[in-house]
């Protein structure tokens, strides 16, 4: 990358977000790496505004990843509903508890280890990297990659992570990481809202499927009717306005996914 223009990238970086910087958010507010660890795990694939809510209610009521990991996964996938990808519930609920069981309730600092944890892949464990120990390392979102993409291949296209991770280290704020990838994503986050679907230069783009009729809509409405009571095909389906095929399907999925379980005739969310 030419220096120059690495250092001109950068000023625009820190002057956007000087002036539109989103500090309100609150797990800006924090470096404690579970709560770092929960906000990433909400904000994966759901708008910023639908997790903000959720975010303080889920602290209320888990304070600690003590809390969390002692509580009964029925608890937790509760004040989860409304956030959709319920399995990534699950697999919180999880890291909690091997944080607790192997690592006396403290938080990996290191990559490597934090990767080992239930659900968590490598943006993930980068992000509690980052925002939680303020370390150095490179760090490729939606918004971060929509960044790079506009900035340094506006005329390309089927650009790969790997093209842009060079131009992602080469910018890096080693002392402050933690303002720089705000920073970034920040940015990245109000070019979403000028620029046309950013992100369709990237080799890594899927469309996304619409959320009504699909698979992810009728599992969050089984998993509502499981959290009201119902636990056999019939009811479920009833309290669910799905036909039985469906809730069958549907169940048995959930099953290989570890929310739900069935005993004879009557089906259970995990405790």
């Amino acid at each position: 990358m030419d220096k120059g223009k690495g250092r001109t990238f950068v000023k625009k970086i820190r002057a956007f977000y000087a002036t539109h910087g989103r500090n309100h958010l609150p797990w800006r507010a924090t470096q404690n790496p579970y709560h770092i660890l929960v906000s990433e795990i909400m904000l994966q694939q759901t708008q910023v505004d639908r997790v903000i809510p959720k975010y303080h209610a889920f602290l209320r009521t888990f304070p600690t990843v003590e809390k969390l990991a002692h509580a009964q996964f029925v608890e937790v996938l509760r004040l989860w509903s409304g956030l959709g990808y319920n399995r990534r519930a699950r697999f919180l609920h999880r890291a909690a508890q091997e944080v607790v069981k192997n690592h006396n309730g403290i938080f990996p600092r290191h990559y490597a280890e934090l990767i080992q944890l239930p659900g968590v892949g490598p943006y993930t464990a980068g992000a509690v990297c980052v925002f939680a120990y303020n370390q150095p390392i490179v760090l490729l979102e939606t918004n971060i990659r929509t960044v790079y993409l506009h900035e340094f291949f506006s005329a390309d296209s089927n650009v790969r992570d790997n093209d842009i991770r060079p131009y992602i280290e080469a910018t890096l704020d080693r002392e402050h990481p933690r303002e720089w990838y705000a920073a970034l994503m920040d940015y990245g986050s109000f070019l979403k809202k000028q620029i046309p679907n950013p992100s369709r230069k990237s080799a890594h783009h899927v469309r996304q499927k619409p959320f009504a009729g699909s698979i992810r809509q009728k599992r969050g409405k089984i998993l509502r009717a499981l959290l009201s009571g119902a636990d056999t095909v019939k009811s479920i389906a009833a309290e669910s306005s799905l036909g039985e095929r469906d809730v069958v399907l549907a169940l048995d999925a959930l099953c290989k996914d570890g929310l739900v379980q069935k005993d004879k005739k009557t089906w259970h969310l995990v405790t």
